[in-house]
């Protein structure tokens, strides 16, 4: 048996595909808007992470340069090695595409329609509702430390109520952690 696939099987792997297959379906708003799913499946359903390893996979990706969807190789790639790496992108990547292509193709020829400005109002709520349940499940490992907390409640504001670049909670934050506050 190869290294990589040291404690998982064939089937373990097809389950990490399918899985991330059917995430690419719901990533309104990128990939990081399923992070609570992949939290579940990952950390509490399989237990193939903790929640620690969960939470820096993703902060080692997305502090790396590169696209924001990275975090899904790391995921991958610290459940079951390369191949690990492999059907996590691959199953992140490929509905999503290929869907986008075409919606995109479709809506373009229909943009003025009710339903197509119907459809595109109403994915800015449900973008901003994902990625509250992704602030919530990344903060999770702090403990429900209070700094933590009104630091994701103060970005959600600022990102509501003012048209700031996001650059600035991220600098916020990273500021906040230095100082062992968040």
């Amino acid at each position: 048996m190869n290294a990589w696939m040291a404690g998982h099987d064939w089937v373990d792997i097809a389950s990490l595909f399918g899985h991330f297959l059917v995430l690419s379906l719901l990533a309104v708003g990128g990939a990081i808007t399923t992070t609570p799913d992949m939290s579940r499946y990952l950390v509490h359903d399989h237990h193939w992470l903790s929640p620690e390893e969960f939470t820096a996979s993703i902060a080692i990706a997305q502090a790396a340069p590169g696209p924001n969807l990275l975090f899904v190789a790391v995921l991958g790639w610290n459940v079951a090695g390369p191949i690990g790496a492999l059907a996590t992108m691959t199953g992140i990547l490929i509905p999503s595409t290929a869907l986008s292509l075409w919606v995109t193709r479709w809506g373009q020829s229909r943009k003025e329609t009710r339903g197509v400005r119907s459809f595109t109002a109403g994915m800015a709520p449900l973008t901003i509702g994902l990625l509250l349940a992704t602030g919530w499940i990344l903060a999770g490992p702090t403990g429900g430390h209070i700094g933590a907390m009104l630091l994701v409640a103060a970005t959600v504001v600022v990102m509501v109520k003012t048209k700031l670049s996001p650059i600035w909670a991220v600098a916020a934050g990273a500021v906040a952690g230095a100082f062992g506050l968040a």
